[in-house]
Parts: structure tokens; sequence; C-alpha cells
């Protein structure tokens, strides 16, 4: 490769990372020195809020009614080999669709009471 060539690139890598920081700079000192967030990301955020706590009210039932329907299909399947592994397959699926929507509650939470 051409010297000159790799100094321009080498030049480009350092040019952008030093806009990168300034960037990161710059996003740091506005949440500080302005009042606070505009009206329309206070209604986004209050948004996403409600959001969150609907898809999290939901989830709990939502859980249970599968977790019970793949049980039934599991006692009502007759012996039939099929039936069972979509009714086992059901539970665990229920059960990692759920754990997962706490989780990210709890991620959610923990990343909110960190940045306030």
């Amino acid at each position: 490769m051409n010297s000159k060539l790799k100094f321009k690139s080498k030049f480009f890598y350092y040019a952008l990372f030093i806009l990168g920081i300034f960037i990161c700079i710059l996003f740091s000192f506005s949440g500080t020195c302005f009042a606070g967030y505009p009206k329309l990301v206070n209604n986004i955020v209050s948004a996403f809020e409600k959001v969150e706590k609907y898809i999290v009210a939901i989830a709990t039932p939502a859980a249970a009614v599968s977790i019970g329907c793949g049980f039934l299909m599991q006692k009502f399947s007759l012996g039939d080999e099929e039936r069972i592994r979509a009714g086992k397959k059901l539970i665990r699926t229920a059960f990692i669709s759920y754990a997962f929507i706490i989780s990210l509650d709890l991620i959610i939470s923990l990343i909110e009471s960190l940045i306030s």
C-alpha cells in the first residue's frame, strides 16, 4: 500500500475519532446546560412508559393462559407424542417469553435509576 494513502487513511480515522469525542462531549453537556427536555420528548417518554406498563400488565395473564394451554394439551393428548412435544414447547416458550419481558422491565428501570 502506498505510504501517502496509508497516512491519509490514518489521518481520516484519527479525525473521525476526534469528531466522535467532540460530539459525545457536546451531547453530555447539553443535558446539563439547558433547562430540560423539550415538550415533545417528554410526551414521547411518557408514552413509552405507559406502553411498557401495559406490556408488563398483559404479559402475566398471557403467560398464564399459554402455560395452561400447554398443560391441557399434554393431558388431553391421548398418547400422541407430537401433541406432548408441542405442549412442552408451548410451556417452555411461555416461561422464556415471560422471563424475557420481566427482565427487560428490570433492565429499563435500572437504566432509568442510573440516568436520573
